[in-house]
């Protein structure tokens, strides 16, 4: 039971965000994604009516392989963006748990006669998070598998799977039941941390999450999600497409996603300011993290000429300034 695992968890010793600069990125490490949650759909055409209203495209979605995608109002603007994935007869959504219910209530507004059902699925398997070098081995000695190469490749077991986030990031879900000594195999030689270590891992990936303060106020492609393959431009209609696909043809995109540094703490959706807007923002955070060596990192959607302009602040003109950092996959 999910409450066995919550007492376990308890009992352990988790780092916290203070991670040593030097070895912030090459440090293996474990971390509880509790602060993640689950969403399962089942019935004969809960694919079909996924893959009705997301971004992405999930007509070939199987067991094989997750797909990241967003889900839009009628304006085009992300509610939600979140990992989809294929698990004994359920499509899986994970996203914030601060979004979670929310997001299941509206989406399950609109099945209407499908024969689809939605469900809180936070209680099925214990979320797991695994980064750093040797990552990999060490799943694979743990559930005697592990993701195939490439980008959102899974592996299963009769318990568990596992979902390759990056080289060496991997997402693992876990029955309750099996959680614990999942959790001792991977201790044993990562070494387990505290969310806030896990969010900043994300953070300085430059993978963006929706969450409650921005929701609704980002296209896709202001979030970079055509960049993290997000985005289908073939796959037909969804909530919101018709802005979304105008934006990306006629080639009207004003903002987009970077990944920036701060010495000052700041919260998702705190606004950003340059000279180049006056005294109107240029843009918000979109997600923040404590930073290993003190203050902040961050990912903010702006204005691309307030980003050229180089100087940026927070929170008002004259405000602590936000030193940029480039995106691995911007090349």
């Amino acid at each position: 039971m999910l409450s066995d695992w919550n007492e376990f968890l308890r009992g352990q010793t988790l780092g916290g965000a203070a991670v040593d600069p030097a070895a912030a990125r090459a440090e293996l490490v474990l971390a509880d994604l509790s602060h993640w949650g689950l969403i399962a759909f089942a019935g004969d055409e809960a694919q079909t009516f996924l893959h009705s209203q997301v971004t992405n495209d999930l007509r070939g979605l199987g067991p094989e392989r997750a797909v990241f995608a967003g889900y839009c109002s009628a304006k085009g603007r992300m509610l939600a963006n979140f990992l989809v994935f294929k698990r004994d007869g359920d499509i899986l959504v994970m996203l914030p748990e601060t979004l979670r219910e929310a997001v299941r209530k509206r989406l399950a507004m609109f099945i209407l006669r499908s024969k689809v059902t939605a469900r809180d699925a936070n209680g099925d398997w214990v979320r797991l998070g695994l980064s750093g070098p040797g990552a990999g081995a060490l799943l694979a000695d743990a559930l005697a598998t592990a993701p195939g190469p490439g980008i959102m490749a899974m592996a299963h077991t009769e318990a568990a799977f596992a979902i390759r986030l990056g080289d060496e990031r991997f997402d693992i879900f876990v029955r309750p039941g099996q959680a614990p000594d999942l959790w001792r195999a991977l201790a044993a030689r990562a070494r387990a941390v505290a969310a806030p270590v896990w969010d900043w891992l994300m953070v300085d990936a430059g993978i963006p999450a929706v969450v409650p303060a921005t929701q609704d106020q980002f296209v896709p492609q202001m979030a970079n999600m055509i960049e993290l393959g997000g985005v289908s431009f073939q796959k037909g209609c969804y909530p919101g497409q018709e802005i979304v696909a105008r934006s990306q043809y006629l080639g009207t995109q004003k903002r987009r996603l970077y990944l920036a540094h701060v010495e000052s703490e700041v919260q998702p959706g705190e606004p950003v300011y340059s000279p180049a807007g006056g005294d109107q923002p240029v843009g918000q955070v979109a997600n923040a993290a404590a930073a290993p060596g003190g203050g902040y990192d961050v990912l903010a959607v702006l204005q691309i000429s307030a980003y050229e302009s180089g100087a940026v602040h927070l929170g008002k003109e004259g405000g602590p300034a936000l030193a940029f950092r480039p995106l691995a996959y911007m090349g």
